[in-house]
């Protein structure tokens, strides 16, 4: 973890403008190191690049008023909500606009190495997946929370226990659990 990430969150949170000019640069890279992972797995002719999506996320961000940051997994952890939200509204609209045609899709072969999904689907909905991802939430909010987390955020077992206050043990077992729903959710569709 780096404290200087920490740090700067926390002076941005005491009201110091000045900590997110300073903290843009820290985070940028992973930022668009996130967004280049989850626009891989869309389909290749996807009209949302990497520099829009975290632009985007990071107008979201910025305008977090209600957020209280912890640290840099809890920014990250947010930075992955949003991002999932952009990319899910954007497949939206693309739906919308063609009345009712398939949504983008994701090629998931990180979903699959993750076990989130059988290896033999070669693709799914991305408002698929979160539809799925919104039915865990409401079973089990925390193991909703560990998926987002670990795949949207492409945080650690060490990372997500800090954000969730929870041990990594727990996140272990959660996840793996959440995984085989999951799975079994994204076959039976």
């Amino acid at each position: 973890m780096d404290p200087t990430i920490s740090q700067l969150l926390l002076q941005w949170n005491d009201g110091d403008q000045a900590a997110l000019d300073r903290l843009m640069p820290l985070v940028y890279d992973e930022l668009r190191r996130l967004a280049r992972s989850y626009l891989r797995r869309e389909r290749p002719d996807h009209t949302l690049q990497a520099t829009a999506l975290v632009n985007e996320a990071y107008v979201r961000l910025v305008d977090q008023n209600s957020v209280t940051w912890r640290n840099r997994a809890h920014f990250f952890g947010i930075a992955a909500q949003m991002m999932r939200r952009i990319l899910v509204n954007h497949a939206l609209a693309k739906r919308a606009a063609k009345r009712g045609g398939r949504a983008h899709t994701l090629t998931l072969e990180d979903a699959e190495a993750a076990g989130l999904i059988p290896e033999d689907r070669r693709g799914v909905d991305v408002v698929l997946l979160d539809e799925a991802l919104k039915e865990l939430e409401q079973i089990d909010a925390r193991q909703g929370r560990i998926v987002e987390l670990r795949y949207f955020g492409g945080l650690s077992v060490e990372e997500t226990g800090e954000v969730l206050a929870v041990s990594p043990a727990t996140v272990k077992r959660e996840w793996s659990t959440a995984r085989v729903w999951l799975r079994r959710r994204m076959a039976s569709t």
